[in-house]
């Protein structure tokens, strides 16, 4: 039998899954699961307690991982133990931590989050001091070696030249909008793809009303345009159109760190060559398995489960809003 050339030999290679450089924010999160949310003078008792790294860009890279995809988290960090643990937690998960910028003498942020028996959460966060003045060196050197860009907007000033870069080179930028901000954000320029939480659309655009909100955020933000809004799903622009795909019906457990994994399954979608259709269902798929499992970013799914829930779905006609 002849030997086979090189280049049919690649040819059987498989593909390698893409890298997303997931950048922004990573913190530590203490969660407690209570039977209900405590009230001044009483005492509400823990079910479980876990600690465990929370952050959007830090939760989604660690998603991504989970399905499948390559990973890297470019993120400022400080030198104290805090920070050192939610880098060691990302490396036990697979994430390349190379580009983690660390500063001397600062501190990252901790959170302590209560869930309650219907996977609402209450929370409260001790701020990072320090971080905020980071800056990446060379930007365009980062983005050259990954396939697309996850950024969240906390801090907006040290993505900002991340994903301009991104944008130069013509690769996706999903664009998590966690927080409020204003309509001339010089993120959105660079944004391919801008997904607002439900508060974040509100106040950013001072409209309540889904569509009327939808359509203002079309105006200043030229690429795709969604927001995620919980058991309502995600809806977004097509045209002069909404359109929307409903949660996938679980029984909440816990939904921190939900938006995150919707947010790396849609950026992992996307660097893959699905549709924005396509892309936006696996991720409510992926965000509802992580909101049947208590502690946070530890309750991603795989790639198999995601998945499973996607093809059960299709047999059994299941509502998910599509």
């Amino acid at each position: 039998m002849p030997e086979q050339s090189s280049t049919n030999k690649n040819a059987l290679l498989p593909s390698p899954p893409p890298v997303i450089l997931c950048t922004g924010i990573a913190v530590l999160d203490f969660i407690f699961q209570v039977e209900r949310f405590p009230t001044a003078s009483t005492k509400a008792p823990t079910q479980q307690f876990v600690i465990t790294g929370g952050g959007c860009a830090a939760n989604a890279a660690i998603a991504i991982v989970r399905l499948g995809g390559q990973a890297r988290f470019c993120g400022p960090l400080g030198d104290d133990e805090t920070s050192c643990r939610i880098v060691q937690g990302l490396v036990d998960e697979g994430v390349n931590t190379d580009d983690v910028v660390w500063i001397s003498g600062a501190t990252a942020s901790v959170s302590g989050v209560f869930i309650d028996p219907a996977g609402e959460r209450l929370l409260t966060t001790l701020r990072e001091q320090g971080l905020a003045e980071a800056r990446i060196a060379n930007p365009a050197d980062l983005v050259r070696r990954v396939d697309a860009v996850l950024a969240d907007n906390h801090f907006a000033e040290f993505v900002l030249p991340i994903c301009q870069a991104a944008a130069c080179r013509g690769i996706h930028v999903v664009l998590d909008v966690d927080r409020p901000t204003e309509p001339s954000d010089p993120l959105f320029a660079c944004a391919s793809h801008t997904i607002f939480s439900a508060e974040a659309l509100k106040l950013t655009t001072g409209i309540l009303q889904w569509e009327r909100a939808l359509a203002r955020a079309a105006e200043f933000c030229p690429g795709f345009v969604a927001v995620t809004n919980g058991a309502e799903g995600v809806l977004w622009r097509e045209g002069n159109d909404v359109m929307q795909i409903h949660a996938f019906p679980v029984q909440a457990v816990d939904t921190l760190a939900a938006g995150d994994v919707f947010h790396a399954a849609l950026a992992l979608a996307l660097a893959e060559g699905s549709d924005e259709t396509t892309a936006l269902r696996f991720a409510n798929a992926a965000a509802a398995l992580k909101c049947k499992r208590f502690g946070g970013i530890i309750g991603s799914p795989t790639r198999a489960e995601v998945e499973h829930l996607l093809t059960s779905a299709v047999k059994n006609n299941a509502d998910d809003g599509s």
